[in-house]
């Protein structure tokens, strides 16, 4: 039996040889061009984790407050009070280096429907970004593209963009990424689920039309960007957000009449994977006419229905015999609704085109009895980081207090703080989150930048009386040093989790769970698959330590570009960690910014063992001023984190602190400035002894550091409980100084080594971008 289809076509798919004898074997046939297309885009890395998966299944996924864990559209945490939070992160990377518009515009939409399909109501969005360097001028326009996208889609579809993070580096001039998280609250008395059930139920096809655009966007998102990857603009999808805001409406009222079994929405992979899913997930199988769907485009083929992504769509089960009754409801909100299909008891997606079956696939083929690959660990580390962990400080000039010597030049600390203050990455965000609306829906409780997590108001449906019933809030963050997972996976990976719950907990929140997005080079790389290996192992524990387990998440591989000489260049690899927390009283939160005059003001730090001193490995002194990229980066002590924000949220939740802030990027100077300029007040800090360079003092990084104030009349408490806690893990060493004043850093000997104006710094950190842009 000759093959219908030449190497290349195959290929074309992104399957490989092997691969395609499996397909036939499973179909104890070849199969027709439609098939084929169904395999490519579910056997893709997006879609099936073929690499990843074995890695994935060492992730804790359970706790007292998970509903429901990784395998649905989204995870469910129990807040309390009758509150369940719907919450995912997905990327939108390869799309948005093709379209960055509409790339970062469709990565909104589509992380909603993943959020609303589970029968929540989305209340926020955040993004964590990766660009190039903004000298170059693909960057800034990338950059531009991706930032009017996200306010785009997020303004008009009603939901508040209210917080994330962005990041500047070279790694990411071809590739950049764009991850977007969103949280919903609950709004069915049950919780949404995708397998289908019931044989003999409706199918409903619903939402918007079906197009060939987004054509084979899974496999476009499994497979490294080249110069023909602008060919591929047609799996770039196009977004609605104004039908998308129908579409939520439509689904939340249709979910409340109970006549819903099952939903799923039309993401990666369109009908081939939401009837595949549903089916699996189900134990059963779908049966589905083609000719039914409603269509924008004429002379469509089997394939192009299959495998199209157009957005907006979504596959209901409804209960049989009240399918009109859904299909009233979203006519009534301008949407399309038919029945398209029945669930079957064969466990087989059967595709049916003009009176014929044009495709017929064993759902668990499709869905999860899929490849899997279990690749070799490298016995040692690669010898990029072998030669990085080489580097010491001792390579750099000697420093003083007054300074330190680059190219035969003396830079003050004031100097250098300035610098580091215009760096893109450490720089105000305030040019992009302006662009977004970040109060609509009001429950927005705190500001993108006023803190180190944003806090949403978690307001749940009001009494009869018309009376709220909780101040419950939400925290919620994304991060990810990805220069330290470069330089060492393992602690990298560690750190972005410890990081992540240290923001939530200068808020005051209570870390509840995580969900990841996982960005990483090629994993038949050998030093790739190590990267995403180390990155998993530094996860999970983590994880296991400071109790956040994972509810789901995405994994985007292959994020590569070919070099001058055709070779791949992966970025830096990016395990990007969303965070939820709690929040009892919204009353009781802390930001950034100093509050008062004459307020004390505090170091909290997770051990003082040498090892977890602040270095200068990884760090961004190290990158933006010297050029260098090496060292190993701050080890995460998982203990101390704990200890650290255990004592951090109880001074919130009691009233003791008045402001609290991590120290990250830049080190302890640069979190004081962002302190100072966050509340428009200057600091006298007195440091400490310390036989470490002036440099690791001022910009050295660690994990597990914060800084609080405290108000004089509450400092007695304070010291009394931290001492209790912490023990040694804490110093007083400054106080707040009159608004507008200066950053005063002095030595022991009260030498100043820093002696900025705050106004000074502010200019900086404000404008670094916007100078940049205008370039």
């Amino acid at each position: 039996m000759s093959t219908p289809f030449s190497p290349e076509e195959i290929a074309a798919e992104g399957i490989k040889p092997e691969e395609y004898e499996e397909i036939v074997q499973r179909l104890s046939r070849h199969p027709n061009k439609a098939e084929l297309g169904m395999f490519g885009v579910m056997w893709s890395e997006h879609c099936c984790y073929k690499n990843s998966r074995p890695l994935l299944k060492q992730f804790p996924t359970t706790g007292d407050r998970v509903l429901i864990g990784p395998g649905e559209n989204a995870g469910v945490v129990d807040l309390g009070d009758g509150l369940r939070l719907a919450f995912k992160v997905e990327s939108h990377n390869h799309p948005s280096a093709i379209e960055p518009f509409q790339g970062a515009a469709t990565g909104v939409g589509g992380i909603l429907r993943d959020i609303f399909t589970m029968g929540a109501r989305p209340m926020a969005i955040l993004n964590s970004l990766r660009f190039g360097s903004l000298e170059n001028a693909k960057t800034r326009r990338i950059f531009n593209g991706v930032v009017e996208g996200i306010s785009h889609y997020g303004n008009c579809v009603g939901v508040p963009t209210v917080g994330g993070e962005i990041y500047f580096d070279p790694a990411y001039t071809g590739n950049p990424l764009v991850n977007v998280m969103a949280l919903g609250l609950m709004e069915t008395p049950e919780i949404v689920t995708s397998g289908a059930s019931g044989v003999g139920n409706p199918v409903l096809y619903v939402g918007s039309t079906t197009g060939r655009d987004g054509m084979g966007g899974a496999s476009f998102a499994s497979a490294e960007l080249t110069d023909q990857s602008m060919d591929d603009r047609p799996a770039v999808q196009v977004g609605d957000p104004f039908l998308e805001k129908s579409l939520i409406e439509a689904c939340l009222e249709a979910f409340k009449t109970g006549a819903v079994a099952a939903a799923q929405d039309m993401g990666a992979a369109g009908i081939t994977c939401s009837t595949s899913e549903m089916a699996a997930k189900g134990g059963l199988g779908v049966e589905l006419d083609l000719d039914k769907i409603p269509v924008r485009e004429t002379g469509m083929v089997p394939y192009e229905y299959l495998l199209s992504e157009s957005q907006e769509r979504m596959l209901f089960v409804a209960h049989k015999g009240r399918e009109q009754e859904l299909i009233e409801i979203f006519h009534r909100w301008g949407l399309q609704a038919v029945v398209a299909g029945t669930v079957i008891e064969e466990s087989i997606v059967r595709i049916l085109f003009k009176g014929e079956i044009a495709a017929e696939v064993p759902a668990t083929a499709l869905a999860d009895n899929t490849p899997i690959y279990h690749r070799e660990l490298l016995a040692e580390q690669p010898e990029y980081a072998q030669k990085a962990w080489e580097w010491t400080s001792n390579s750099l000039p000697l420093c003083t207090v007054e300074g330190i010597k680059i190219e035969g030049k003396l830079q003050t600390w004031n100097e250098l703080l300035l610098k580091l203050l215009d760096s893109p990455t450490i720089a105000s965000k305030q040019w992009v989150y302006r662009q977004y609306d970040h109060q609509v829906q009001n429950n927005t409780v705190v500001f993108p930048g006023g803190a180190d997590a944003t806090v949403i108001r978690a307001r749940p449906q009001t009494e009869e009386n018309g009376n709220a019933t909780t101040l419950r809030g939400v925290a919620a963050t994304t991060d990810c040093n990805s220069r330290y997972v470069y330089l060492d996976p393992y602690e990298g990976a560690k750190a972005a989790v410890a990081e992540a719950a240290r923001n939530l907990s200068c808020v005051g929140a209570e870390p509840i769970a995580i969900t990841d997005n996982l960005n990483f080079g090629s994993p038949e790389n050998p030093v790739g698959y190590w990267q995403l290996a180390e990155a998993c192992r530094g996860i999970s524990e983590a994880c296991e330590a400071l109790k956040t387990p994972v509810t789901g998440g995405n994994v985007s591989l292959y994020n590569e570009t070919l070099d001058s000489e055709g070779k791949p260049q992966a970025i830096y690899p990016t395990p990007v960690i969303g965070m939820v927390g709690l929040i009892p009283d919204i009353t009781r939160i802390c930001g950034l910014g100093w509050q008062q005059e004459g307020d004390v003001i505090y170091l909290l730090s997770g051990s003082q063992e040498a090892q977890y001193l602040p270095t200068l490995g990884g760090s961004e002194y190290l990158a933006w001023i010297h050029g260098i990229i090496a060292g190993k980066p701050p080890r995460v002590n998982l203990e101390g984190e704990w200890a650290v924000q255990m004592a951090c949220r109880e001074g919130v939740r009691q009233g003791w602190l008045r402001s609290a802030h991590d120290c990250a990027e830049g080190g302890l100077a640069v979190a004081l400035a962002e302190c100072c300029i966050g509340g428009k007040l200057g600091a006298e800090i007195k440091l400490p002894e310390s036989h470490q360079r002036w440099d690791e003092v001022l910009f050295g990084e660690a994990t597990g550091r914060i800084v609080v104030s405290v108000s004089k009349d509450r400092q007695k408490n304070w010291e009394s409980y931290v001492q209790e806690v912490l023990k040694g893990g804490w110093q007083r060493i400054g106080y707040v100084t009159p608004k507008d004043s200066d950053l005063r850093v002095s030595a022991p000997d009260r030498v100043d080594a820093i002696k900025v104006k705050i106004y000074e710094a502010r200019d900086r950190w404000l404008n670094a971008i916007e100078r940049r842009l205008s370039i």
